[in-house]
């Protein structure tokens, strides 16, 4: 069977429902496979990897093994180790999903914007632009982040004080650290 030759893959991934945008633009290595895809996306994005995740692609789903034996219906879900990026996605402007702790139900859309010949002098994966923080974990999805904002924003809301005590002080929906993600990123 022939090998595919090594390519990189621009990616947009947008967290779906998120007004402003909150996205990542990066570079993977085209045949990189899912697991290492799952924990580059933790990066990227900020996550701290304590939830289940799967990739979903035109009504097949992808997930770890350790899930697939878990207590969860995972029927329809393939082991992901087995599946490299570039067998789902191998064309400019296909998506997919990732879905990330399946009680906040974090989506996020991942879109190959281009194909770019490999070079070995370019460092992979790399975050070349980004826009917003990263929800904090388990605040209760899309809809628990617009409420934690609202009451961060409001010092007459209830929960204000609550939140600001939790989360701290420093706390900045707009902002993110691409040279701390991309430190990160190339320890792996």
């Amino acid at each position: 069977m022939p090998t595919t030759p090594k390519k990189i893959y621009q990616l947009k991934i947008s967290l779906k429902g998120s007004k402003p945008p909150i996205w990542r633009r990066i570079h993977v290595e085209s045949s990189v496979k899912l697991p290492k895809l799952h924990r580059i996306m933790q990066i990227v994005m900020g996550w701290d990897d304590c939830h289940l995740h799967q990739f979903t692609l035109g009504g097949m789903y992808y997930g770890c093994a350790e899930q697939l034996d878990s207590a969860f219906d995972f029927e329809e879900t393939v082991d992901e180790s087995k599946y490299r990026l570039n067998q789902l996605l191998d064309e400019e402007k296909q998506s997919m999903i990732y879905e990330y702790d399946f009680g906040d139900d974090w989506e996020h859309k991942i879109t190959l914007e281009k194909i770019l010949p490999f070079d070995p002098k370019v460092k992979l994966p790399v975050c070349l632009k980004a826009k917003g923080a990263c929800p904090p974990e388990d605040i209760g999805g899309i809809w628990g982040y617009y409420e934690f904002l609202e009451a961060l924003n409001d010092p007459d809301h209830p929960e204000h004080d609550g939140y600001k005590e939790w989360i701290g002080e420093d706390f900045d929906p707009n902002a993110y650290d691409i040279e701390s993600v991309n430190r990160l990123l190339a320890r792996k």
